[in-house]
Formats: C-alpha cells, structure tokens, sequence
C-alpha cells in the first residue's frame, strides 16, 4: 500500500479518506481579522440588468452595507478609435456613431465639428446644416433621457414607467428613420454637414410629438413624483456635491444636479446654440431626485430647441459646404434599389469631363485630405461633455482621434456615492449617473 506525503489517509465505510494540512493554511487563518470575518465580496455584473450594459462593480459589503465598490470596465471594448485610424475621415462617422449607442448623433457631430475646426471650414458650414444638427440632436437628447428614466424607474420597482419611456422613445426613432433612413447608428451628421435634408413628412412628425410629448412628462411627473416608494428611493440618496463633481470630473446632468450651470451649450457654444432661447437647469440638492429633477426639466428645454429649430427649417437651403472637395454625400437620392448617388448627379459628373469623374472617384474611395495638426472640440452630451481630441498627419485618414466620454469619466463617482450607504442605493446611485457602456468601453 501507498502512502501520500502529503495528507494522512484512513478507510471509512465510503473508501479512502484524505485529511490535506498545510501551513500556508493555517497561517492565512491566523493572521485574520475577526471583524473582517463579517464582510463579504460580491460581483454586481457584468451580466446584471442594473449595471447599463456590461459593468462589474465588485462590492465588499458588511452585512448590506457597502464598505468598497470598485468599478471594473473594458468587457464592451470595440476598438472604434483605433478603427478610425485605418478608415478615411467620412467613413469615420459610421465607426463614431456605435459608440454610446443611446446618443449616437452627438458621437457623430463631435467627430465632425473637429473634422471641420482642422480643415478651417466651421464657418463655412450652411446655416440649415447647424440647425439640422441642432434639431437632431435635441430630439436625441429626449431619447436618451427617456431611455434613463425607463430604466431607472424599472430597477427601483416602477415596471410602467420602462414601458411608457420606450413608447415615447420609439416615437422619436421613427423621426431619425424618416429622416436618416435608420432608427440608430445613422452616420448622418458628416464632416462638412449632414447626409441630406429633413423631409416634409418628418416635419409634420416632429410637429406632432412637440405637441404630444409635454402631456407625457405630466403623466410621468403624476406616476412618480407623489409616489412614496419613489421618493424615499431617490431623495437624499447617492449624494455628491458640486466640490466632488468638480474633483472627479463630472459634468452634464449630474453637475447640474448639484447646482453648478455649466452647460456647454451656454458657455461655449457651437452649431449656433446661442441664437436659441433656452435655459440650463439645476438642483440645489446633487442627490438622485436632482438628477431625476434636471432631466425631465432638460426634456422640456429640449422640446423648446426643437421647435425653435423647426421653425426655422421653412426655407430650404443646402446642407453641406460647397465645396466638392470635402463635400461627400455629394448628392442623394431613393432608388429603387435604396438610397445612394442621385442618378441625374452621377450622369452630370460621367458626363462633364474625366476629370470630374476621378476627382468623384477619388474622393469616394481614398477621401479628402485634412492638413497636419490637432483639435479638441467639445459638446453637451446627454451624460455630459463629450469631446473629441482629432490629430491629422496630413492624410486621408486620422492619425488619431480620442473621445472624452462622459460615462467613462463619470463613473469614477461611484465609489464616492455609494460607499457607506446601503447595496440597494448602488442601485440607484448607478443608475443616475446613466452610464452607457458602448461610449465607456468604446
């Protein structure tokens, strides 16, 4: 018979038994602390319907009492920056736009205005392109707060307001489809101004939800506000206040929320935003009843731009600079066979001279070049500033271009607002911080 040399053995009426010892054990046992004895280390995520996507927060809880929460993020990646690298600067807009999937329009403008600003053409975008991108992106800023408010209100018990948020939400993605042709990922907004023009039947549908949508925020205020389980769930929970905002970064509504105006709209405008009337919300408390608060109020001066913009869309214009070196879409058109390059355009070029046709061709398949430098432009995103830092080498394609994203940015407050308070205010924390793990990752 053998004999292990490393653990005692001896015959019971089930087989062989092995007793394992060690010293390295005994040792970890010893040195323990006692107290610690009572906290334990969970994993919230990466699949859990509360963390927005694929976030891990690792929690060490006492008892349900959040003692540490680290934040683990990457399991989204794409690689979209480093893509741009190997696609020209128009082909950019379809990688930017997959990005935080809820705002993709304003992925989309940021890489544009910084396409622009290193080509030295910002002010020679038209007028009705600013105020199509204005208008986009405001109705876009109305989904994605929908999108918050649904699911915040799903993961801290309120199931109806999920189901009235998204009824809402899909009113405006049939908007963008009219207009862009798709309901997400459009790569509408394009460096020199936007894919083509807003039709009149989109018109009339966006007039339609102006007049609609004021009702809904009434129905949701009247759902939650009064609502006991909402409020003891929201208010005085997940603080943080302007200093630890300022301290970690945090910009948009969370800023907001803690009583600071800082709006780049306001304060640093583009695309025209300071010929529009409209005012910067905020709350005095930076709690999650503030961030709820300064959303639904930044619906309402979201709804106000819109308007704004439509009215002023009555005469028609061109939506992209003039000039046919940059300019590509050049002109579109719907087919039978879907939409692509106006025929009546295509025959123009074939038919005008050789060289028209290669310069078409050219700017088709290897894109315009952008002269040596680097840019940062930055924009009021629904979660916040979203910049974009674009450097060009001269060529058809980005050097390198690296996006300043919001949820990445603003989840290094979720330490600060959930340790020391209960693993079901996490939760709420989390969720009003609206993180979107494709713009995170990215």
């Amino acid at each position: 018979m053998t004999t292990s040399n490393y653990a005692t053995e001896r015959e019971t009426t089930e087989g062989k038994v092995f007793t394992v010892t060690g010293g390295d054990w005994d040792t970890v046992v010893s040195g323990t602390d006692p107290i610690n004895d009572e906290r334990i280390v969970v994993n919230m995520g990466p699949q859990h319907p509360s963390t927005h996507g694929v976030l891990r927060l690792i929690l060490e809880l006492e008892g349900e009492t959040v003692r540490e929460v680290r934040s683990v993020v990457g399991y989204l990646h794409t690689g979209i920056e480093k893509n741009l690298e190997y696609r020209n600067w128009v082909q950019g807009s379809t990688f930017v736009t997959r990005m935080d999937y809820l705002a993709p329009l304003f992925n989309e403008t940021a890489y544009a205005l910084a396409v622009e600003k290193l080509l030295g053409i910002t002010d020679d975008v038209t007028e009705r392109a600013n105020t199509i991108r204005v208008l986009m992106m405001e109705l876009n800023r109305i989904s994605s707060h929908l999108v918050w408010l649904a699911t915040t209100g799903m993961e801290l018990g309120a199931i109806s307001i999920m189901l009235y948020g998204f009824r809402e939400r899909e009113y405006i993605l049939d908007i963008f489809e009219t207009i862009t042709g798709l309901r997400m990922n459009h790569a509408y907004v394009r460096p020199g101004g936007v894919a083509q023009d807003v039709p009149d039947d989109a018109i009339v549908k966006i007039r339609n939800f102006l007049t609609m949508m004021p009702k809904k925020l009434k129905e949701y205020e009247d759902l939650l506000s009064g609502q006991p389980i909402w409020t003891e769930r929201t208010k005085n929970v997940a603080v943080l206040d302007v200093t630890g905002c300022i301290a970690l970064g945090v910009t948009g509504p969370v800023l907001r929320s803690a009583g600071l105006a800082w709006d780049l709209r306001k304060t640093m405008p583009y695309c025209g935003y300071e010929t529009y009337e409209f005012d910067v919300p905020t709350h005095p408390d930076g709690d999650v009843w503030g961030r709820y608060q300064v959303r639904l109020a930044e619906i309402r001066e979201s709804l106000k731009l819109v308007e704004q913009a439509v009215d002023r869309l009555g005469k028609r214009g061109p939506v992209m600079v003039s000039d046919k070196k940059i300019a590509w879409p050049a002109q579109l058109a719907i087919g039978v066979d879907g939409m692509g390059n106006s025929l009546e355009h295509v025959a123009k070029i074939m038919g005008q001279s050789m060289e028209s046709l290669i310069h078409h061709f050219k700017l088709v398949t290897e894109g315009f070049r952008v002269p040596p430098g680097q840019v940062y432009v930055g924009i009021e995103a629904p979660r916040g500033e979203l910049g974009v830092h674009a450097i060009s080498d001269g060529g058809t394609r980005p050097y390198r271009v690296h996006y300043r994203e919001p949820s990445f940015v603003n989840l290094q407050a979720l330490p600060a607002i959930s340790e020391g308070g209960l693993i079901a205010d996490v939760i709420a924390g989390g969720a009003s911080l609206d993180p979107v793990m494709g713009g995170c990752d990215r």
